[in-house]
């Protein structure tokens, strides 16, 4: 839990400055009409695809020593694909969560006072 809570702050410090680096460009898609939910789509989508590709590289590496480890034992359970599926719906639902309040901040924010010094 406690490395769970800790990625999530680097996750979060991440997604404010990415929120602030792009501040003038989501008041210049709000200004030309972009809904809340297309500007928050578009910041939590690079955080979903980096997401989404360390879970296919982590995925086989974990199957491949987890499966070695219990061979070691003579009484062992099987490592089934929901286990997988279900960490990996984990995982983007906690970055979704830890994203959407800089995303959603961002989105919500009046494009007059981010794009006045311009």
């Amino acid at each position: 839990m406690l490395a769970i809570f800790i990625s999530c702050l680097g996750l979060f410090g991440l997604a404010s400055f990415v929120a602030e680096q792009r501040i003038k460009e989501i008041g210049v898609r709000k200004v030309l009409g972009a809904s809340v939910a297309n500007l928050w789509r578009l910041l939590s989508t690079e955080f979903v695809v980096l997401v989404t590709i360390s879970l296919f590289i982590a995925i086989p590496a974990t199957y491949y020593y987890m499966n070695n480890w219990l061979h070691k034992y003579e009484y062992r359970s099987t490592i089934t694909w929901w286990i997988f599926a279900a960490s990996g719906v984990g995982a983007v639902v906690i970055t979704l969560l830890t994203v959407s309040y800089h995303a959603i901040k961002a989105a919500l924010a009046n494009p007059v006072k981010n794009l006045r010094s311009e």
